[in-house]
């Protein structure tokens, strides 16, 4: 045994390194400076998108842009149920109210759910939906879109978990009103922690960036007229977020390769489904099984637990939010999926930095565990 293997662990090399120390000889050890600046026009590029705000975290991207879209109290804000708590407390924070949609087969919201649930509370209040990526597989945006124009809903696309996808050739954050990414240390890029509002809304930007900085106003003293927020990404994160950034694709294209060792790995094995597929346009966060135990005679659980004690690290698929104790009183409109999803998903290791030889001991250890239930 050398090490626990663990699910998704940064990459850092000694680029991001050089990056680090270039921000602070600059002398620029602060909350803003010329690496933020040419982080987020480097970000917006590869976006196709007109701007970018860096921030502190994905959940502040989403937080600060449903205030600017002018959510708050007595409104509803449609999202998916299948997400991270994150999503849902975002729009919580504002003081709206999240309701859950279920999502189709691949974990993304459901069109036909997200419809009807349009028609449900049009007249309640509706005010945005929230579509999610989940595990870096772009939302069906081209449905999603005419469900919101024909509604007139504004969309925040919550593509946290998706940046470097596409989908029908255009990047995974350029959907929308305005999409949120995460920097966060489990993602495919990451800054320590981070992320940034993208949108081609001039003034949507300028309204982000403000209130990220305090809603300080712009004279000599401190001026405030109304209550702000500590969200910017500091220089020094910046820096690691360019160096990350100009290597992006080429760990997406390591994460593809570490599935292709996974859909490999369980081609042979009954009742077993590599979770995405088709997934030519996924930034391969996380791959996933689906398990079917009837049919493989085993539970993700048990995958699980066996890896476990290869000191191997996989999860269970998200837990929905219309599940977790605290949303226990929201409304949701849901068809069982994300509960199949939550049950039979496991997500195994998958971050780039993992090497030829753990990817081998991870491949080997699924297979000593199948013959093992196969005796």
């Amino acid at each position: 045994m050398n090490g626990r293997i663990y699910l998704s662990g940064p990459d850092v090399t000694d680029a991001e390194e050089q990056a680090i120390v270039r921000a602070i000889r600059s002398g620029w050890v602060a909350p803003l400076g010329p690496e933020v600046d040419a982080f987020e026009r480097e970000l917006a590029d590869y976006s196709d998108r007109a701007h970018a705000v860096a921030l502190s975290s994905g959940t502040a991207a989403l937080h600060l842009g449903l205030i600017a879209m002018g959510i708050g109290p007595g409104n509803v804000v449609l999202t998916s149920t299948m997400t991270f708590a994150a999503t849902a407390n975002a729009i919580t924070y504002t003081g709206a109210e999240p309701v859950f949609v279920d999502c189709d087969g691949t974990g993304n919201i459901d069109p036909v759910l997200l419809a009807e649930a349009v028609s449900e509370f049009k007249d309640q209040g509706l005010a945005a939906i929230v579509p999610v990526d989940l595990l870096g597989k772009v939302a069906d945006q081209g449905a999603i879109a005419e469900i919101a124009e024909a509604a007139s809903i504004p969309v925040l696309s919550d593509a946290a978990e998706s940046l470097g996808a596409r989908r029908n050739g255009r990047p995974a954050a350029s959907f929308g009103a305005a999409a949120a990414v995460s920097f966060n240390g489990n993602k495919v890029m990451s800054t320590s922690g981070g992320g940034a509002l993208l949108t081609d809304d001039a003034a949507m930007a300028e309204r982000v960036r403000y209130l990220a900085t305090q809603a300080r106003q712009p004279v000599v003293h401190y001026e405030h007229t109304e209550i702000g927020y500590n969200y910017r990404l500091s220089n020094i994160l910046a820096a690691l977020g360019r160096a990350q950034l100009a290597r992006l694709d080429a760990m997406i294209e390591r994460r593809r390769w570490i599935r292709s060792q996974y859909r490999a790995a369980f081609a042979s094995v009954p009742g077993t489904t590599i979770f995405g597929t088709p997934d030519d346009g996924d930034n391969c966060w996380l791959t996933s099984v689906i398990v079917d135990q009837p049919d493989a005679g085993f539970s993700s659980d048990d995958l699980r637990n066996f890896l476990a004690s290869r000191q191997i690290e996989a999860r269970p698929l998200w837990k929905p939010m219309h599940l977790q104790p605290v949303f226990s009183q929201a409304r949701s409109i849901v068809n069982g999926t994300s509960e199949r999803l939550f049950r039979t998903g496991l997500s195994l290791p998958s971050g780039s930095a993992l090497t030829d030889e753990q990817v081998q001991r991870i491949v080997s250890s699924i297979g000593d565990f199948v013959a093992g239930t196969h005796d």
